[in-house]
């Protein structure tokens, strides 16, 4: 009975574990940041407190079974193994405590250089995660020589305790990155994990009252470690074991980033795929009723065949994710279906080469539990080494060999690791002539992997999980597919410690088009984007009291920093860029960015650029955020409360933030959280388009700088600034400032209400990713209601303009403004046009202005022309509304008009809507159905009035 009770709480403990490292992860990366040093960081000092705590305890077990035999007594192991389990609870449930404390710590000693810092954070780190991590260490090694009933039964529940552990890891990793983290957030995670630990501890303390009788061992239990003849084998073989196999989840859940997009889902599922078949292979084992001595170098050729099976088609798994996606829909309620599809098909790629390696383990547990008597220690140190070959895997093979080899040289080491422990294996159970035999079949195993041919770059590059629906390749099979799919013309790849990095030049209207790819994801163009990355620089430029000196999230194709530089009053410009492989092609854009890469004005700060941010020196005029979408991995960071802090708290007074966002590939409450997040430290904050559904938002200390547009104007015109904007393809002051879409104080007039995304509640990531599988357009949230709007009458620069120029815009600044949002933001047009018709009836260049929008076959499917003549109704001074019955459902989609397309520059009237909803409770036939409709209209914009 107190078996299968120790095997359940293996599993909720393992569940536990693997939460907390994700959650530690998370929590640590506020102090060392999201790139690749701290992620192998935090792993390396999760993994090392591993290996010590499976050697320590092992070793403890020894001592007080001799301990407990000397004295003809049972060894307390479950009260010891009880006390270690509240340990591992009451430290979680301190650990938001003491990272605060550790926290405060960092930022009061001075860093001096980044290297010296980063060590420092990084041993302060340690003092968070390496107590809890030993503790863990000591579940294999207590429990297996607590309950093995005799030696015949040791493998058997030795096996078991590691496979029920390992399956409840696989539970915690699909746990963590699907709903606990964005569901309860980090303190609240910490809270019930380490409930469920001191909920393990009581139930352990009190099975260790029963005092079960002691394992009978062939020989007597010591005091001191036993010396094993061949142990030093089986330890390298658990080492390279543990070495490959970490290496390999490294590159594999890199190969599911380009395959199915690098969000926290991919990761997640590729982890719990590993994990649940490491569970899978030790759960055989446990079922061999015999265990013949070849079985463990036979199962470790055997994986080392299958790897490379595997390598053979890795590169095409870009297709495969494709052909799975395009058989889904993209509507919400097939996301989770898609997933566990995406789960099943990476489980049966993987379960047996992994099961296989989780087999390793119990294996040699079984080989040597006849050499000694204390089982603990021998399991303890075995899973110390294979562990510590797991940190070796995770620093070297998954970080620092990154830095100069690509994913398929990764691949084939951690093959090479799988002969060598192969060959020793095979060594430890054979007759010395099959030695010889063994070291040929490794010689010829080596000159094999080292043949097999690279993994082709445009097929992993090529990101096709952005293709959600079939193309004519489809289901033709890789060769055909990726001999059609945006082949383009490769110019620069390289795999680095932090993404996979393309330079690709694809043909886009004839042109040359070169874009930077990140794990399969296009983030900006050469000429593509030129016009967003010029903006982002330019508007907060623009509003800034002097843009002196400036700090820019993400070189990208260097566009940005370039136009900050150019500018007279530049200074300095400090880029934040996380990628060695963006700095090392930042060359290959310079034709198109002002020479950024060698601007003199320029310093690109490989790092983190929260962190970076956080120890940066003096304050900022312009601090310029255009990091990748946030469902990408880590990018998250930059969209929370935290760094919205960091960054206003490091402007100078008249300083200006600028983020962008994106309305493409996204929800309404995606957007929502972001403005909701924004709008949270930037209370004077403000909402521009810069080219179709790219958004950037304007975050400021003073408003008033956005509110002097004499200066504005004046810098426009400046050279500099005019060079710039010409770039941009903007060549009128008026056309710029039709980009805003909010005015200042419209979000804060709003009173957006809903979640905020931080730090301890990261829910973005999770929101963004699951927006990006439906693939919708975003929406701004209404602002149309009587407080935002008066607002936005008051502070629109637009308006304001018109004011200065006698309360209209001139006919050729009429043309400029709307011809820029036609051709930019078609969803803003027809407010402008039909403001433009109510003000002046009569005008032969808005007709001609219309005609050539209409012929224009890009911008006439997304603008809404059609709904021009409607619009005007809901103008005061326009001609009244067609002498007909009104229906509830005209009059319900003319309020729908007003607030999908209501604009600040063109408001609408109320009193307009409201003789529309008059008009239509007048007809005595319909009164009580358009009483009813206006009153859920009312909801969204307010009391309409009489």
């Amino acid at each position: 009975m107190i078996r299968p009770l120790v095997l359940l709480l293996t599993v909720l403990t393992g569940f536990s574990g693997l939460v907390y490292e994700v959650t530690w992860q998370r929590y640590l990366a506020t102090l060392l940041g999201s790139h690749s040093e701290a992620t192998a960081a935090v792993l390396g000092l999760f993994l090392g407190g591993l290996a010590a705590g499976y050697s320590l305890f092992g070793a403890l077990t020894r001592r007080l079974v001799a301990r407990a035999h000397s004295h003809g007594r049972s060894a307390p192991l479950l009260i010891v193994y009880g006390a270690v389990e509240a340990s591992i609870g009451i430290f979680a449930l301190s650990f938001p405590a003491l990272f605060n404390l550790v926290q405060a710590v960092s930022f009061r000693i001075p860093h001096g250089s980044a290297g010296a810092g980063f060590a420092l954070d990084v041993a302060l780190s340690a003092l968070l995660v390496l107590p809890p991590a030993v503790l863990m260490g000591g579940t294999i090694p207590i429990l297996t020589q607590a309950l093995a009933r005799s030696l015949d039964d040791a493998t058997r529940f030795h096996a078991l305790v590691y496979a029920f552990n390992t399956a409840g890891a696989f539970a915690g990793a699909l746990a963590a990155g699907y709903w606990l983290v964005p569901s309860l957030g980090l303190v609240a995670v910490l809270v019930w994990m380490g409930g469920i630990n001191l909920g393990a501890g009581a139930i352990f303390l009190a099975l260790g009252a029963l005092r079960p009788q002691p394992m009978p061992s062939p020989v007597a239990p010591s005091d001191t470690p036993t010396r094993v003849a061949g142990f030093a084998s089986f330890a390298a073989v658990a080492l390279l074991t543990g070495f490959a196999m970490m290496t390999l989840q490294t590159v594999l859940i890199r190969l599911g980033g380009l395959s199915f997009g690098s969000s926290q889902f991919t990761f997640s599922m590729v982890v719990a795929v590993f994990v649940l078949c490491i569970a899978l292979g030790s759960f055989a084992v446990s079922a061999l009723p015999r265990i013949p001595r070849s079985l463990l170098p036979a199962a470790l050729w055997l994986l080392l065949l299958l790897l490379g099976v595997l390598y053979s088609v890795a590169d095409t798994a870009p297709y495969w994710a494709h052909a799975l996606r395009a058989l889904y829909r993209d509507y919400e309620p097939g996301f989770h279906l898609f997933q566990l599809q995406a789960f099943l098909g990476v489980l049966l790629v993987l379960a047996l080469p992994v099961a296989l390696s989780g087999a390793v383990l119990p294996l040699m547990f079984h080989a040597l539990r006849e050499r000694v008597g204390d089982l603990g220690d021998v399991a303890g140190r075995l899973y110390s080494w294979n562990t510590l070959g797991s940190l070796l895997g995770a620093l070297i093979g998954g970080y620092a060999l990154l830095f100069w080899l690509d994913l398929h040289h990764s691949f084939r080491i951690a093959m090479a690791a799988i002969a060598f422990a192969a060959v020793l294996a095979t060594g430890l159970t054979a007759q010395p002539v099959r030695r010889v035999a063994s070291a040929a079949l490794l010689l010829g195993s080596l000159l094999a992997i080292a043949s097999l041919p690279a993994w082709r770059p445009e097929q992993l590059s090529s990101g096709p999980f952005r293709t959600r629906d079939s193309v004519p390749d489809t289901f033709s099979g890789p060769t055909a597919f990726f001999s059609s799919y945006r082949p383009g013309k490769l110019h620069f790849y390289d795999d680095d410690p932090v993404a996979s990095v393309a330079v690709k030049a694809f043909d886009a209207a004839g042109s040359g088009n070169l874009a930077i790819i990140s794990n399969g994801k296009s983030d900006s163009a050469i000429p593509g984007d030129i016009v967003t990355t010029t903006l982002l620089a330019l508007i907060p430029a623009l509003i800034s009291e002097e843009p002196a000196r400036s700090f820019v999230v993400g070189y990208g194709t260097g566009v940005t920093a370039g136009a900050l530089a150019s500018l007279a009053d530049a200074r300095e410009v400090l880029v934040a860029e996380i990628s060695p492989a963006v700095i090392e092609a930042a060359p290959l854009f310079d034709f198109g960015n002002l020479g950024a890469s060698k601007h003199p004005k320029i310093e690109i700060l490989r790092g983190d650029a929260y962190r970076t941010l956080l120890r940066s020196q003096g304050k900022f005029d312009l601090i310029v955020s255009e990091p990748s979408n946030p469902w990408v991995t880590g990018v998250e960071m930059l969209y929370s409360r935290e760094f919205l802090q960091a960054a206003r708290d490091r402007l100078t007074p008249g300083g200006v933030h600028a983020q962008w966002f994106h309305s493409y590939e996204t929800s309404d409450e995606t957007i929502a959280l972001v403005l909701r997040t924004h709008q949270s430290v930037f209370e004077h904050s403000s909402v521009w388009f810069t080219v179709g559904s790219d958004l950037l938002l304007i975050g400021m200390n003073d408003p008033q700088g956005s509110f002097d547009l004499a200066r504005m104007q004046r810098r426009f015109e400046r050279s500099d600034f005019k060079a710039g904007f010409a770039r941009a393809q903007i060549g009128s002051f008026p056309a710029l400032l039709a980009h805003e879409i909010l005015p200042v104080g419209v979000l804060t007039a709003a009173g957006l209400v809903g979640e905020i995304h931080t730090l301890l509640h990261p829910v973005l990531s999770h929101w963004a990713a699951r927006a990006f599988f439906t693939g919708a357009m975003g929406r701004l949230p209404v602002t149309a209601g009587p407080g935002p709007a008066e607002v936005g009458m008051r502070n629109s620069l637009l308006r304001r303009h018109a004011a200065a120029q006698g309360g209209q815009l001139s006919e050729p600044e009429r043309i400029s403004v709307v011809g820029e949002t036609c051709r930019h933001a078609a969803s803003s047009c027809a407010a402008l046009l039909a403001r433009w018709i109510v003000e002046t009836p009569e005008s032969p260049e808005r007709r001609q202005l219309r005609n050539e929008l209409a012929r224009n076959p890009n911008i006439a499917q997304r603008l809404r022309l059609n709904d021009v003549e409607r619009l005007l109704w809901l103008y005061d001074s326009a001609p009244e509304a067609p002498d007909v019955k009104l229906s509830p459902a005209n009059v319900l989609r003319a309020s729908e008009l007003y607030a999908e397309l209501y604009h600040h520059a063109a408001p609408f009237s109320r009193r307009a809507l409201a003789k529309l909803w008059q008009r239509c409770e007048s007809d005595p036939m319909q009164p009580q159905a358009c009483a009813l409709a206006r009153e859920n209209v009312e909801q969204a914009l307010g009391d309409l009035g009489e």
